[in-house]
């Protein structure tokens, strides 16, 4: 167990990233074909073949999902891991092709070092290329290059967020695993004792988004400019329905630990997938996936490293820690 979405069977996880553009893309592999359901609840998505994964739609299986960075921009990465998985003969068999089913969001992070380089079909292909079912990297890597956490107070005093993941064995052998790109516009908070762990730094502190809002604070952000986008997996058995409520129960993750989440300058999505195997409860499944989103994005926000201008939660506590 790496205590990561890999050690779901089934799963594989690549990264690509351009460090200098603070920007990345995560592709995430199903080889065999995974049936997924999807919910979105923030308010300035981006997204592709989400329609296709609603339960009345004919397709009831996907080959990768796409998470990048670089806007609506972002989605062209998708057509890279299409094309790895094609080269590789995977994909939804019609006859004349395999067609490769990968559905995909966006987070938005052009404000932050070249917002003119973007993830593409390139670094898509890439990242599928470089998938594993081992252990990868978190933190500035993948999705989560550009990701930042904190905005409510301006762009101007957000710290860095990122990707993470997070994985729950139970006693009977399933596995629940999360993988997330954390970039809200709220601060992200430990759900078990409501601390702040990133957010608004000013003037040397931290704000809390609420009390902010509590002012009646008008935020002065760009819609769409914020989103955490993520997948939950699991190892059984489950329709594109129970998937699908899989994936709307597991939006707890967000509002437990996002202050606050869902907001009109949010594109929140969450896809969630089952590999194959047992047939669990699905409200058993839903609960721990909440869980499991949560510890992902504590992971994502602890992993991260700070870059130019923009601290992260390690640098924040170290600081603090030396002044003591």
């Amino acid at each position: 167990m790496h205590n990561q979405i890999t050690d779901v069977p089934g799963v594989k996880v690549g990264n690509k990233e351009n460090q200098q553009a603070l920007t990345g893309c995560t592709a995430i592999l199903f080889e065999r074909g995974a049936v997924a359901g999807v919910d979105v609840r923030g308010s300035a998505p981006g997204t592709r073949e989400t329609d296709l994964l609603d339960p009345v739609n004919l397709v009831d299986k996907v080959h990768a999902i796409c998470l990048s960075g670089g806007s609506a921009f972002g989605l062209d990465a998708a057509s890279g891991v299409m094309q790895f998985l094609e080269n590789e003969e995977i994909g939804l068999d019609v006859g004349v092709a395999k067609v490769p089913i990968v559905p995909a969001a966006v987070l938005f992070d052009l404000p932050y070092g070249d917002p003119k380089i973007r993830p593409d079909k390139q670094m898509g292909y890439e990242a599928a290329k470089a998938a594993t079912a081992e252990m990868f990297s978190t933190g500035n890597y993948g999705a989560g290059c550009g990701a930042t956490v904190g905005k409510l107070a301006g762009p101007g005093f957000c710290m860095k967020g990122g990707l993470g993941s997070a994985s729950l064995r139970l006693e009977n052998g399933v596995v629940i695993g999360a993988i997330v790109a954390v970039n809200p516009a709220g601060d992200v908070r430990d759900p078990s004792t409501g601390e702040i762990l990133a957010g608004p730094y000013k003037e040397g502190k931290l704000v809390d988004s609420i009390k902010l809002l509590e002012k009646n604070y008008q935020p002065t952000i760009p819609v769409g400019s914020n989103t955490t986008i993520g997948v939950i997996a699991v190892n059984a058995d489950l329709t594109k329905a129970e998937a699908t409520k899989v994936a709307q129960m597991a939006q707890d993750g967000y509002a437990r630990t996002i202050y606050p989440a869902h907001t009109l300058f949010d594109g929140d999505t969450i896809f969630a997938v089952a590999t194959g195997g047992d047939r669990v409860p699905v409200d058993v499944i839903g609960g721990l996936a909440a869980k499991v989103m949560e510890m992902a994005i504590i992971n994502a926000v602890k992993s991260a490293e700070s870059i130019e201008g923009i601290i992260a939660h390690k640098d924040l506590f170290n600081k603090d820690k030396s002044e003591l």
